[in-house]
């Protein structure tokens, strides 16, 4: 038996995205943004209402990046989610975030979590923001054996939007485009 909640906004894996701008002075600014995700082959949609900040540096700098929030930084990425940049100026040095400008577009990489989307914007459609993403970075210390980034080393957390909690992402356990091979 199924148990009907209604029309929510309950999906898993939800994803914690930090969105980092440059606000007009070359201040760097960071929010916390649950509804977001990839939309096409190159690109990433964020939704951001127009009154956050962040809205309004991306729209004035037509950059940003996307950093995926990691287990190590909770309480900076909780932060910068809860404090509007409207009201505490600076509120990415208070969560303990260093910029680094992107070498690819107007916009800051945050130097503490492990990897970042670097985005020019596309479009805006409502409240969706839409990004085309030029560069993927990613520090060494999350890299494989393979050169390739390892998500265990990265240790992303999504939001649990029933329970509003943070949980980190376990093991893999299975193999994309190759374990429903055995039903064919």
């Amino acid at each position: 038996m199924r148990k009907d909640f209604g029309a929510k906004t309950y999906l898993y894996p939800m994803p914690v995205l930090i969105i980092a701008t440059y606000g007009p002075d070359g201040t760097p600014d960071a929010m916390n943004a649950a509804w977001g995700g990839i939309c096409d082959e190159n690109k990433i949609a964020v939704c951001l209402s127009a009154e956050h900040k962040t809205t309004k540096n991306i729209l004035a700098k037509k950059a940003f990046t996307v950093s995926v929030a990691d287990a190590s930084h909770v309480d900076a990425c909780d932060y910068v989610g809860i404090v509007s940049g409207n009201k505490v100026q600076d509120k990415f040095e208070k969560a303990g975030f260093h910029a680094v400008k992107s070498k690819f577009v107007d916009a800051p990489v945050i130097e503490e979590l492990p990897m970042a989307l670097e985005c020019r914007l596309e479009g805006v459609q409502g409240e969706l923001i839409i990004g085309e993403i030029v560069n993927v970075s990613a520090d060494e210390s999350v890299l494989g054996e393979d050169g390739k980034i390892d998500a265990a080393k990265v240790r992303p957390i999504t939001f649990d939007p029933v329970h509003h909690k943070y949980i980190a992402l376990g093991d893999a356990v299975g193999n994309a485009f190759k374990d429903g091979a055995k039903l064919k």
